[in-house]
């Protein structure tokens, strides 16, 4: 493990895998750094780099209090810790949470590229309506973390239903952890719900933009969306693929942002 530090004095821990471009793998808002433990295998042409990312604005003096704003920002400065730390300007490539911190901070961190597999972005009137935070609160106040994250899982990772959810997550290898990190998902879930995707995202470097077909309707939806809103974006779908893409479908998630890679490298 290695240590840096934001300007902004956020000590950022992180793993760092092989050599070659830098990757940075931000992971998304239940699953802690070893979520991307499938993926890096397929990643050996790259430096890939995984942070456990800061918590949502745990680090913040009142994190209660936290507005979206100063969570989007301190993620974001993070990034920026990171990408001045490695060699080069770094590939992001971010997961749910961690896909549109990617995208945020790469309106102003040097970067190469960026890669985003359904981005927690909420569509309208979606957004507008969406209670998944006040729901989850109100479980966790009431000592039922387990439940309140359970509610996340439904929602988000199996929006058609599963036989036997409680199974499932036996058998999910990151699912203590994902409890233990269950206020930090309501803060995060308030971040979403808050943010409002801008008709252009001011990111001039190439972007990939990653969906599943068995993904939520809403997050398939909103990748679009925010394909639509990069300048110079590239949009793929998986068949048969849920929001879990790069932990479910890692080579063939890897392939595809290897050769987007290839593609704007050559180009340039």
């Amino acid at each position: 493990m290695q240590t840096t530090q934001s300007t902004d004095g956020i000590d950022v821990t992180y793993e760092r895998h092989g050599e070659g471009q830098p990757l940075v793998l931000l992971h998304g808002g239940m699953a802690p750094r070893a979520y991307w433990t499938p993926v890096v295998p397929h990643l050996d042409e790259y430096a890939a780099v995984v942070p456990q990312r800061p918590g949502f604005g745990t680090c913040l003096d009142d994190p209660a209090e936290t507005s979206h704003e100063e969570i989007l920002a301190r993620e974001c400065a993070y990034v920026a810790a990171l990408s001045d730390a490695v060699d080069g300007d770094p590939v992001l490539f971010g997961h749910s949470f961690g896909g549109l911190t990617a995208i945020e901070a790469a309106t102003d961190a040097d970067v190469a590229a960026v890669v985003a597999y359904e981005p927690a972005v909420l569509p309208e009137p979606y957004r507008e309506e969406a209670d998944l935070a006040d729901r989850m609160a109100r479980l966790v106040e009431a000592g039922d973390r387990e439940t309140a994250v359970k509610r996340y899982v439904e929602q988000v990772l199996h929006p058609d239903g599963i036989e036997d959810l409680d199974a499932w997550l036996a058998e999910w290898p990151v699912w203590p952890d994902c409890v233990d990190l269950a206020e930090e998902v309501v803060r995060m879930n308030r971040a979403v719900e808050a943010y409002r995707l801008p008709d252009r995202l001011d990111v001039d470097v190439p972007a990939l933009v990653m969906t599943g077909t068995d993904g939520p309707w809403f997050l398939r939806e909103s990748a679009r969306d925010v394909h639509a809103a990069l300048p110079h974006s590239r949009l793929v779908e998986f068949d048969g693929v849920s929001h879990s893409g790069p932990g479910e479908a890692p080579e063939r998630v890897a392939a595809e942002m290897d050769a987007f890679a290839r593609r704007w490298s050559t180009a340039d």
